[in-house]
């Protein structure tokens, strides 16, 4: 390690965990609002793919990964993983184009909380999934006056499946291979599996350079910056104080969406986030995890 790279990681240390992990949550969600904002010029499956190239083109660089030495069971593993990350930012980016960024994220946590309680019989964990299947149901049929409409929540239960996942999955890979060594891998395998609606999607704009800068800014605030901050803010964090603070990632997603976008905020809108908002809350403060102690958010939209 050299005497910079040393400078700051102990500069790092010294920012509170919980600010660190904040700012992941707001570069992810303002990346999201960057990648809205160029869906007109190259569309969902465009913006995905660049994304997914240049974190796969960043990752690569930083962290070098390599297949060499690998059984097949883990080469299997690492890209099964890497069609589902990719494939939850392509579906995420669909329903994003159909739907408000804080109701797209809202949504889209129905995975994690999914997995939370999956298996549970404690009454407790009915109670959060009768909140999140509220709001959901809420934004379903009251939320036309908000820009919401079926189709936008059908599509956004895809990356809230994809997620729940990546959940189960991101363990395994990780022993195998490593967090970032795993999302290098992942994100060069997605980058094939987007391309085809990339290029459908994108065509020619995909070379334009206005679109070209945006999406490596989308590259950047939506998986580099947020997974790097996350990783060096769970060597100081607990599981719970993670997930709690992770809850919030719906709320800062709407914020965005007003700031960035122009989006508007309900009364339906903002009852449907405070309840599924609540139910991860609840899950987290209540729950146990189904999968060990650590707890694995991916680099998502």
């Amino acid at each position: 390690m050299t005497a910079s790279t040393t400078g700051v990681s102990r500069r790092t240390d010294q920012v509170p965990p919980q600010l660190l992990l904040l700012a992941g949550v707001f570069s992810v969600q303002f990346g999201s609002a960057l990648a809205d904002r160029t869906f007109a010029q190259a569309g969902p499956g465009g913006v995905a793919f660049l994304r997914v190239f240049f974190s796969a083109v960043l990752l690569g660089v930083v962290v070098r990964p390599t297949l060499r030495g690998r059984s097949r069971r883990d080469i299997r593993l690492v890209v099964t993983y890497g069609l589902v990350l990719s494939g939850m930012n392509w579906s995420f980016y669909e329903a994003l184009n159909h739907l408000p960024l804080g109701v797209a994220v809202t949504i889209e946590f129905l995975g994690p909380l999914s997995v939370a309680v999956a298996g549970s019989r404690r009454l407790i964990d009915v109670v959060w999934v009768v909140l999140a299947g509220g709001g959901v149901t809420l934004l379903a049929t009251r939320g036309s006056h908000a820009g919401v409409h079926l189709t936008g929540v059908l599509l956004a239960l895809i990356p809230a499946a994809c997620w729940a996942t990546y959940i189960l999955l991101a363990k395994q890979v990780g022993r195998s291979f490593g967090a970032l060594e795993a999302l290098a891998i992942g994100s060069c395998v997605g980058s094939f599996l987007v391309l085809p609606a990339g290029v459908v999607e994108g065509g020619s704009a995909l070379l334009r350079p206005s679109v070209i800068g945006a999406c490596l800014g989308v590259a950047l605030l939506s998986s580099l910056v947020p997974y790097s901050l996350e990783i060096v803010a769970l060597r100081r964090l607990s599981t719970a104080v993670f997930g709690l603070l992770m809850s919030v990632e719906p709320a800062v997603a709407a914020l965005a969406g007003v700031i960035v976008l122009g989006q508007r905020l309900t009364a339906v809108l903002v009852l449907a986030l405070v309840l599924v908002v609540a139910a991860s809350v609840g899950s987290t403060v209540t729950g146990r995890s189904v999968a060990g102690d650590s707890v694995e958010v991916p680099p998502e939209g």
